[in-house]
C-alpha cells in the first residue's frame, strides 16, 4: 500500500512536543484494522448530500452493523494548530449530541465513520493524521468501533488507508439525490458544543 505525503498549512502550525503524540502515521492506520466499508460511495454521496460541506467541515457519522445510517453531524473546523486532542474533543462533543452511547455492550457494534472535506489533494497529511487520532479516540470513549477516515477535495473522495476512492462527489460538486433507504432525517449540521470548543481553542 502505498500513501502520498503533502504539507498541511495547518499542521506546519502544530510544534509543540505534544501535538506530535497525537496524530496517526498512515502505517499505524493501517495496521490499526480498521474495518472497510461495502460500499464507501455510497456512503460519502449520503453524506456529502445531506451535510453539503465546504472547505475545513468535518461530518462524522455512526452507521449499524448493515451500514445503514443512524446519526450524523457536521461542523466546521476553526483555524489552530492541527492537534488530535482538540479533534476528538469536537467528534466526541458531536456524537453525544446525536446518539447515545454504547459504553455498555462488551463489544462495539456500531461504527463511526468520519469525512473531511479540505483543500489539497487526496494525499496524506499531518492534519489527516490528526483527524485519524481524535476519531479513534473519540470512537473508544463513545463505545464505538474506529472506522473509515475519508477526505473530499477539489479531485474527489479518499478513504485513506484502503486506497479506494472516486472523482465524485468532491468538495466543488453538486449534492446527488438522497437514495429512500435511509431511515433517520438529517442530523443538525453546524454549531453545537463541537464547535464550542474549536473556537474556546481557536481563541487559545
Amino acid at each position: 500500500m502505498t500513501f502520498g505525503f503533502a504539507p498541511s498549512s495547518a499542521a506546519s502550525l502544530s510544534t509543540s512536543p505534544a501535538s506530535a503524540h497525537r496524530v496517526l502515521e498512515p502505517a499505524e492506520w493501517a495496521a490499526a484494522g480498521i474495518p472497510l466499508l461495502r460500499n464507501p460511495r455510497e456512503v460519502v454521496s449520503g453524506l456529502h448530500a445531506r451535510h453539503r460541506p465546504g472547505p475545513a467541515t468535518a461530518v462524522v457519522a455512526v452507521l449499524d452493523p448493515d451500514e445503514r445510517l443512524r446519526a450524523s453531524a457536521s461542523f466546521v473546523r476553526r483555524a489552530a494548530p492541527a492537534d488530535g486532542w482538540m479533534f476528538r474533543n469536537a467528534l466526541l462533543a458531536q456524537l453525544r449530541r446525536v446518539i447515545p452511547h454504547d459504553l455498555r455492550r462488551r463489544t462495539p457494534v456500531r461504527t463511526a465513520v468520519l469525512l473531511y472535506c479540505r483543500e489539497g489533494d487526496a494525499r496524506w497529511t499531518e492534519e489527516d493524521g490528526a483527524w485519524m487520532w481524535g476519531l479513534r479516540d473519540a470512537c473508544t470513549l463513545h463505545g464505538l468501533r474506529c472506522g473509515a477516515y475519508i477526505t473530499l477535495t477539489r479531485d474527489g473522495w479518499q478513504v485513506l488507508g484502503e486506497g479506494r476512492g472516486g472523482r465524485r462527489p468532491s468538495a466543488v460538486s453538486a449534492p446527488e439525490a438522497l437514495g429512500t433507504t435511509e431511515s433517520r432525517p438529517p442530523s443538525p449540521r453546524t454549531g453545537g458544543p463541537a464547535s464550542e470548543v474549536l473556537s474556546r481553542a481557536a481563541a487559545r
